[in-house]
């Protein structure tokens, strides 16, 4: 049994406040669960009536003739702890709870929310809200909730919505319901006292009924616990499509290395539920795009785009699109070409994108003939249909579309522009997604393409991913002190755990620096060490490309010097001296402990300039190495792996593996890794070396 299917799915249902005002908050419960035929049991409580409408009002919880799977608590804030109580002793299963005036409003309201917590846990009781809206199961007619989104049809779907916004939710699900997207669930957290987003969506997906799930987030709580729920709905082949707000920087506080000062929240979000499949959509419309095409379509082997219009700019506009978002507008073959050219007119074009001009209005076979044509092509996975107004030719259209469904097995939308609302009707009645506009369906089907790959990717690495973790559940690593780790104790740390770093000496005078550097060879590098100074180039304390003795004890005295005028307060230990790295792509390969997610690594394009240009990747650590090559990919200066004019493309599999081994690194060590920056990590056709790295420990 689902861990709160009492809450969702209740056999019965209290309504502890409830009115015979049905215009209220504590009598809209009621209204709904009547109008929507609610199977079960309903038991209004109020000591101010004996019966509201057909049904016996009780005085008490008490007076309940059987403890409800469900209740619905709808009293000010002050009454609503006494009133979990009781259901408690009358053995309630769980609890909405309809009233503000919690943590929402401050101090006081936190005590409030605090007890209600409290006295519902001892009473081993499900907690939804409070400060929320309730929910909605519509495949059964639960109508637990006091939002106006109850008022109007409810019809059952296969889309699981949960929303931490009451009226933004509302608004979504409205939305929705225009479109003709039915919501098998509408559940609204609120405060989240008890059940947050995460146990909500997890409950929800596993309805059989839901294929597909959708949410609206402001904040997370439990970050492990949505990758959790992601890799389970990778698995059921139930993608989740998410809108979150609130792109801050607040996670950043108080770092000291550029992967703690990347690390924003909203950064870390994007990477941690890229790598468990999740789908983020930019606002409500996009999400419903999004939720449309996957509740309708099938998913597309590949990225190839087929676009039949009948307007030649809009396909040229959804080509530029298709490849902004990095899917493929293939050409079509010889053979696809010819029955193009059988089926439309001399003046269309039998190019991908189609243009069947607006001939087909004549001729309605050669709009069918042309699509079929483009989605048996072997280089398309899916296709788009572009078209616009069309009043007149409603029943004809549907007829072509419903007819290619039965046809096809290759997924496709339509994007109708200024549509006739019968059009739209009878295509989503059909399971036929229609978009509003190019860009949209292009968006859409970018989605589909990238869940499909996603799924197709987790599928193929589960066998790394699983010897990752045994391997990493049996490793033990000893942690260095705490506090920013010195430079020679970092350095060791990473070597014995199989983290390569150039050749480096540490060294305390002028004298000890040439002997050093006679031994490694040169050109040298010359770098201050200090705990104090984290980054060593704003003080200028670094010096490359020495060539000789002389040049050596110069540099030792300049570093020496700089460190006393920038920060005369430093503990020095000295010099690092190392052998210059040869040319190569330059990155950077951090850990991050973030307070949603836990511990996350960076990858991005590195050197003194990282946090300018900010092209960094973030995944939840640990990573297999096909994770690894996927951060690679993501990133927009990527083309710096491959051949150039004067440099061959660098060992991608070292690459790969030294990103995969510092995550299983950071993994190993617990809680105590606060961050690592490994910057730069240089790259070449022979591997990849660390050539400077920064380790804080908690």
């Amino acid at each position: 049994m689902n861990e709160l299917s009492f809450l969702l799915a209740p056999r019965s249902i209290a309504i502890v406040g409830a009115s015979e005002d049905f215009s209220k908050v504590n009598g809209r419960p009621l209204k709904y669960l009547l109008a929507k035929h609610y199977a079960g049991a309903i038991y209004p409580v109020n000591p101010k009536y004996q019966r509201i409408g057909a049904l016996h009002c009780y005085p008490t919880v008490a007076a309940i003739p059987e403890a409800p799977d469900l209740a619905i608590v709808a009293l000010p804030a002050p009454l609503v702890a006494q009133a979990i109580a009781d259901l408690g002793r009358r053995r309630t299963k769980s609890v909405i709870v309809f009233s503000s005036g919690f943590a929402e409003i401050g101090e006081q309201g936190r005590r409030l929310e605090q007890e209600v917590i409290s006295v519902a846990s001892s009473a081993g009781i499900r907690l939804c809200g409070p400060n929320c809206l309730g929910l909605i199961n519509a495949f059964d007619g639960v109508m637990a909730t006091f939002g106006q989104f109850a008022e109007g049809e409810t019809p059952p779907g296969p889309v699981g919505f949960v929303t931490q916004s009451g009226a933004f939710g509302t608004a979504i699900a409205a939305l929705a319901r225009r479109r003709g997207i039915g919501l098998g669930y509408f559940i609204n957290t609120g405060n989240e006292g008890d059940v947050d987003f995460v146990a909500a969506m997890r409950a929800v997906l596993a309805d059989p009924r839901i294929t597909v799930g959708a949410g609206y987030v402001e904040g997370l709580k439990d970050g492990p616990g949505l990758i959790a729920l992601a890799e389970e709905a990778l698995a059921a082949g139930k993608p989740l499509v998410i809108t979150k707000v609130g792109k801050t920087i607040s996670g950043a506080r108080a770092a000291l290395s550029h992967t703690g000062s990347l690390a924003g929240a909203d950064s870390v979000f994007e990477g941690a539920i890229r790598s468990a499949g999740i789908i983020r959509a930019r606002n409500e419309e996009h999400m419903l795009d999004i939720v449309e095409a996957l509740a309708g379509c099938p998913l597309p082997q590949g990225r190839g785009v087929g676009i039949v219009t009948q307007s030649g700019g809009a396909g040229v506009l959804m080509a530029d699109r298709a490849e902004e978002l990095a899917l493929a507008v293939p050409v079509l073959s010889d053979a696809t070409q010819r029955k193009l050219r059988e089926a439309i007119p001399a003046f269309g074009v039998a190019a991908n994108p189609v243009d069947v001009t607006g001939q087909f209005v004549a001729e309605p076979r050669l709009l069918h003939d042309a699509i079929k044509a483009t989605l048996y092509d072997p280089e398309v996975h899916v296709g788009i249909v572009w078209l616009q107004l069309m009043d007149a030719y409603v029943d004809t259209l549907v007829g072509i579309f419903e007819s290619l469904k039965a046809e096809c097995a290759k997924p496709f939308v339509v994007s109708w522009v200024a549509a006739p609302e019968a059009g739209l009707g009878a295509l989503r009645r059909r399971g036929i997604p229609v978009l509003r506009g190019a860009e949209p369906a292009i968006d859409a089907v970018a989605a589909l393409a990238n869940y499909a790959e996603d799924q197709r990717f987790w599928q193929a690495d589960g066998k790394a991913r699983k010897a990752l973790r045994e391997t990493e559940a049996k490793r033990h690593v000893a942690a260095p002190a705490s506090g920013v780790v010195s430079g020679p104790a970092a350095m060791k740390w990473l070597n014995d755990n199989d983290i390569v770093t150039i050749p480096t000496r540490y060294v305390r005078s002028a004298e000890e620096a040439t002997v050093a550097a006679a031994e490694l060879g040169f050109p040298v590098a010359l770098k201050i060490e200090s705990q104090d100074i984290p980054h060593k180039t704003e003080v200028d304390g670094v010096r490359l490309h020495i060539t000789d003795i002389a040049a050596v004890r110069q540099a030792y005295a300049e570093l020496a010097r700089n460190a006393q005028i920038h920060c005369p307060e430093a503990r020095l230990g000295g010099v690092a001296l190392q052998r210059m790295a040869g040319a190569g792509a330059e990155l950077v390969i951090g850990l991050k402990r973030d307070p949603v997610f836990g511990l996350v690594v960076m990858v991005g394009l590195g050197g003194i300039h990282v946090e300018v240009y900010k092209d960094v990747v973030f995944r939840l650590a640990p990573v297999t190495q096909a994770q690894a090559g996927r951060m690679l990919d993501e990133l927009r200066g990527r083309a710096v792996l491959n051949d150039t004019r004067n440099r061959t493309a660098v060992d991608r599999s070292a690459l790969e593996r030294l990103i995969s081994n510092v995550s299983a690194l950071g993994a190993a060590s617990g809680n105590r890794l606060r961050e690592l920056d490994l910057n730069p990590v240089v790259a070449d056709a022979t591997g990849a070396i660390a050539v400077d790295w920064l380790l804080v420990m908690d």
